[in-house]
């Protein structure tokens, strides 16, 4: 795992206090962020529900039962903010809780909303700046590298998606990066039959990963395998991702709680 799901929860509280601070509602983000340390996902949960309606409460309970990080996909070099967001919003449609994006040559990027449809806001990205950085970080966190690539490749169907996977699909010219090529445990492609060499970037990545979410649930008959720990730790970060001004509330709740 690349995060502990404490530090996945200080990431996200540091976020709403930091968007607190902009609005003038807060000093010290950083503080009070540290502040939350002692307080479990479910307090915050728990101070959180009066403002996220039933409905939405439903749905992210829902959602946490499909949710993996057992599979990640990873997008190397794309130009096109189109297709990052596309990949995302598969991603997120399909259960993955995180994407991997290496910049390469691309120094900036940013996610299209038109095409995302606000996907990235539930998930969690990690960014790297090239291949160098990004394989050891996601070997060290238990994943195997598996380059989508059309040389010297294994059917997709070969693969057994219930191992913890990155996989990785490269930019819209050049394909995955002979840096990776070099690094990567395996090469899967999707078979063609027709007379097209090779599909979109954003539909190979939403027919892989369509695909991995079949395998995994013929395998082992689900597709979501999230720990106890995890799941309080993402309904926390739903509930934050949820309520307006969250920062606030909380910081506010928290003062109530001190008799300040």
């Amino acid at each position: 795992m690349l995060q502990t799901p404490a530090e996945r929860l200080q990431q996200e509280l540091t976020r709403v206090f930091q968007a607190a601070a902009h609005q003038g509602y807060v000093a010290d983000p950083q503080e009070i962020a540290a502040q939350f340390q002692h307080y479990t996902p479910d307090i915050i949960v728990e101070w959180l529900r009066p403002y996220v309606t039933e409905r939405r409460q439903q749905r992210i309970a829902q959602v946490l039962e499909g949710r993996t990080y057992t599979v990640i996909p990873v997008v190397e070099g794309l130009a096109n903010t189109g297709n990052i967001s596309a990949v995302m919003r598969s991603a997120e449609a399909l259960g993955y809780q995180g994407v991997g994006i290496i910049k390469g040559n691309v120094q900036k990027y940013k996610t299209s909303e038109r095409t995302s449809q606000g996907a990235d806001k539930w998930l969690d990205v990690w960014t790297w700046p090239t291949a160098t950085e990004a394989v050891p970080a996601l070997k060290a966190a238990g994943y195997r590298i598996v380059a989508m690539t059309l040389e010297k490749a294994a059917p997709i169907d070969t693969f057994d998606f219930t191992v913890p996977t990155a996989l990785v699909f490269g930019n819209e010219v050049e394909g995955v990066s002979q840096e990776l090529l070099a690094q990567a445990d395996d090469r899967c492609v999707i078979p063609i039959v027709g007379f097209t060499q090779s599909f979109n970037i954003s539909v190979a990545a939403a027919i892989a990963l369509y695909h991995a979410q079949c395998d995994r649930l013929a395998r082992q008959g689900r597709h979501g395998d999230l720990s106890p720990e995890w799941k309080a730790t993402l309904q926390a970060v739903f509930y934050l991702r949820s309520v307006q001004k969250a920062g606030v509330l909380l910081w506010e709740r928290l003062q109530r709680e001190a008799g300040l």
